[in-house]
């Protein structure tokens, strides 16, 4: 774990670089993450790990980012997000748990209370709130409803859950 100084430090370099942290005082950031210009962090946010983030998105607040790619104009708000790739101008929050192995495709809108798993969502799809997506393979352009639930075990085995393309 980095210290004060050298948490001061690396805010300060990316501020040079234009990066936008407000409340620098409420924000950790490890050595490795890299961050493009743009791009806002807000308080109460920590990003760890070899993350990488795009131009012109806002993360935060209270965002945990360890380990993904993200892409540009994306806006995290009080995300979760571990070794998983999210696109670009993909809206997620607030309360999202992303678990890793996860691929988050452009244009995908994530909404409060949502948890995913190990899942692909391809690009457009909608998972508005209340929701958890496991093991699954989500299609272009997917809404989802409040509250479902996708998993596919029979107590022994996991299996693929497949959503197709335009789904609602």
């Amino acid at each position: 774990m980095i210290n004060n100084s050298q948490r001061t430090e690396i805010i300060k370099n990316l501020i040079n670089l234009g990066v936008k942290i407000p409340c620098p005082d409420g924000v950790c950031i490890d050595e490795n993450v890299k961050i493009n210009k743009g791009t806002m962090i807000l308080p109460g946010t920590i990003i760890m790990g070899e993350t990488r983030i795009g131009k012109d998105c806002v993360i935060g607040p209270d965002s945990y980012i360890c380990d993904c790619i993200i892409g540009d104009n994306t806006k995290l708000n009080n995300t979760q997000s571990f070794n998983s790739e999210i696109g670009s101008n993909v809206t997620a929050g607030p309360f999202v748990h992303i678990r890793p192995n996860c691929k988050i495709a452009d244009n995908v809108h994530i909404g409060n209370f949502v948890e995913i798993k190990n899942s692909t969502v391809d690009e457009g799809s909608k998972l508005p709130h209340l929701l958890y997506v496991g093991d699954s393979d989500v299609g272009k352009n997917v809404n989802f409803g409040c509250g479902c639930v996708t998993v596919n075990y029979d107590g022994k085995n996991k299996y693929r859950t497949i959503v197709k393309d335009g789904a609602f």
